[in-house]
């Protein structure tokens, strides 16, 4: 099971750390910019970076949306990506692409499995549920997971998430759906084939979502973003350091701008320190 492979991958590299790849021309240096078209440019640079990366980091994630505006062209390497990342046997996580109705999410769910390669999906939850039971009952027929955004990382997010209805916080009834939903799907690892998603800038919410949550896998996304750290991290792992994975961005992927010197290099390099810092804080057994 899928999920399986992630736990273990992460055990196996003691590394629990998953690099976002999101197509962004800003993101290219210039070393890599020979084939005369920007997805061109960045193939062969995030191609370099899995290979590069493959010892460090344990997964790799793709946004769906930024490769799908870019067109036919984007739309393919997405694909030669994906192929790429599990040829290199990553854990390969994909953002999928916003479902607006139940319609839409049936013949998404089925297309999605049959024509991507991923051992993920992650999904906006707040269609409610007939967005996601389409993903929920087939996903785990084919060896993919599911995870589920229950609270983001950004500046604007308690604008909404933060909200109370009745007794709970609305991202809390999003985890409570994401329970339901996945209570009958437990891998062989202790935690639920659907996942969820919650922010590094907040330690209190990644704290209440493992304490209420004890067999929910969680994603902490935002890992470079402003407010973020590995201390509030850690609190989305359990007692013997599983059950969670931080997740970064340009901060490994666009270090070159910080100094000079080898893109994929330093790419690395700042893999091994995310790892480094996550580690300080927990110890995975």
């Amino acid at each position: 099971m899928s999920v399986d492979k992630l736990q273990n991958k992460i055990r196996k590299m003691k590394n629990p750390s998953m690099v976002l790849f999101s197509f962004d021309i800003s993101a290219i240096p210039a070393d890599y910019r020979i084939t005369g078209s920007d997805i061109g440019d960045y193939l062969q640079y995030t191609k370099a970076l899995l290979t590069a990366l493959k010892d460090t980091v344990p997964a790799v994630r793709f946004d769906f949306g930024t490769f799908a505006v870019a067109g036919a062209e984007g739309v393919k390497a997405l694909s030669e990506l994906l192929d790429a990342a599990s040829a290199l046997d990553y854990y390969v996580l994909l953002d999928g692409p916003a479902i607006y109705t139940p319609n839409g999410a049936t013949l998404a769910a089925e297309q999605l499995a049959k024509n991507w390669k991923f051992d993920g999906l992650l999904l906006n939850c707040y269609i409610g549920s007939e967005g996601i039971k389409p993903f929920a009952e087939l996903l785990p027929k084919n060896e993919q997971d599911l995870f589920l955004v229950l609270r983001t990382g950004n500046k604007s997010a308690p604008e909404i998430q933060d909200l109370l209805t009745g007794t709970r916080l609305v991202y809390t009834v999003a985890a409570d759906m994401a329970k339901r939903l996945g209570e009958d799907i437990i891998a062989r690892c202790g935690y639920s084939r659907i996942a969820g998603v919650g922010p590094a800038t907040s330690g209190d919410t990644l704290q209440q979502l493992r304490t209420k949550y004890p067999a929910m896998f969680l994603l902490i996304d935002g890992y470079d973003y402003s407010g973020a750290n590995a201390k509030n991290c850690s609190m989305a792992f359990d007692k013997f350091g599983h059950g969670a994975i931080a997740c970064a961005g340009d901060s490994v992927v666009g270090a070159w701008r910080d100094e000079g010197g080898d893109p994929v290099e330093l790419a690395v390099l700042a893999a091994e320190k995310m790892k480094k810092n996550l580690t300080r804080y927990l110890d995975i057994l």
